[in-house]
C-alpha cells in the first residue's frame, strides 16, 4: 500500500514539474539538493560528537 501510495505521490510530483518552467524547477531542485546535502552534513557532525 506505502508503494502505491509513493508511486501516486510522485506522479504528481512529476506532473507538477512538468506545468513548470525549466528554470522554476532547477531552483526547486537546487533547493531541495542544498536542504539535503545541509542535512546530511549536520547528521555526520553529530554522529562524529556521538563516538
Amino acid at each position: 500500500m506505502s508503494l502505491l501510495l509513493a508511486l501516486v505521490a510522485l506522479g504528481l510530483l512529476m506532473g507538477a514539474a512538468f506545468h513548470t518552467s525549466t528554470t522554476v524547477l532547477v531552483a526547486a531542485a537546487l533547493a531541495i539538493a542544498a536542504w539535503l546535502g545541509a542535512f546530511g552534513v549536520r547528521e555526520g557532525l553529530a554522529r562524529r560528537k556521538q563516538h
